[in-house]
């Protein structure tokens, strides 16, 4: 069963499916959106910036891209996301291919992953490489295995390298329904209620301590994080997925 998920075929038909989903929970879902305005500012002032969001809301990734940030002005025009170079990795690759973002395949956290296969090395050398040419790159930074919602170094090293700050981004999507993987994946409904929160963006000096903007970006995040779900509608104790009415 599982090599039939993973065949050319259903990848292919797992893409435009998924692709479809995101589409239809973009343009559904009635939008809060907060902190727009210190973004817009930061990404007008940079050639690239680096997107930092949980894992569990990849399949609401897409929509503050197409809503909001691609109308900013600036030099950015370009969206990439980082996407695993798993087998499992290559329908999320191809539905936002389609969704007009370009995919970098392999994971900017796992080192020994990328010293095995060097995925993670070539996807480091291409975001960065994207960064520099304006273009704003998507990372989950508690991908691609967890755990949950733990900022990793990756995002970091990869924003220092290329000299743009970084940005926390939260989405929360009311209904919605959590699966029981490893990231407890959200599952949006559309014509739902949503909010998208831009977190305060985090200048990230190449002289600057990692482990301190690691820290920090991981407040920011969280704080984006529980704002957004507020926003959607879900009480203070109250986990997205765990109630869908």
């Amino acid at each position: 069963m599982k090599s039939l998920f993973r065949s050319k075929p259903m990848t292919i038909l797992l893409g435009v499916l998924i692709w479809g989903w995101m589409s239809l929970i973009a343009r559904s879902v009635r939008w809060k959106v907060e902190g727009e305005g210190p973004a817009r500012a930061v990404w007008a002032s940079h050639k690239g910036i680096v997107i930092a969001a949980w894992h569990s809301r990849i399949m609401v990734l897409p929509s503050g891209w197409h809503r909001n940030m691609k109308h900013w002005p600036g030099e950015i025009r370009n969206g990439a996301m980082l996407v695993s170079l798993s087998p499992d990795g290559e329908a999320v690759t191809r539905a936002i291919a389609l969704l007009g973002l370009h995919p970098i395949r392999g994971s900017a956290g796992n080192k020994k992953k990328a010293k095995k296969d060097k995925g993670g090395i070539r996807a480091i050398a291409e975001a960065v490489k994207l960064l520099k040419s304006g273009t704003a790159v998507c990372i989950t930074p508690d991908g691609p295995r967890g755990p949950a919602e733990i900022v990793s170094p990756g995002a970091i090293m990869i924003a220092q390298r290329a000299g743009v700050p970084l940005l926390p981004y939260a989405l929360s999507v009311k209904p919605a329904t959590r699966l029981s993987t490893w990231d407890r994946l959200i599952i949006p409904y559309p014509f739902a209620r949503g909010a998208i929160v831009y977190g305060e963006p985090l200048l990230v000096p190449r002289d600057s301590d990692p482990q301190e903007i690691q820290a920090e970006l991981q407040k920011r995040l969280d704080e984006a994080t529980q704002r957004a779900d507020m926003l959607a509608g879900y009480a203070h104790e109250t986990k997205p997925g765990s109630e869908t009415r």
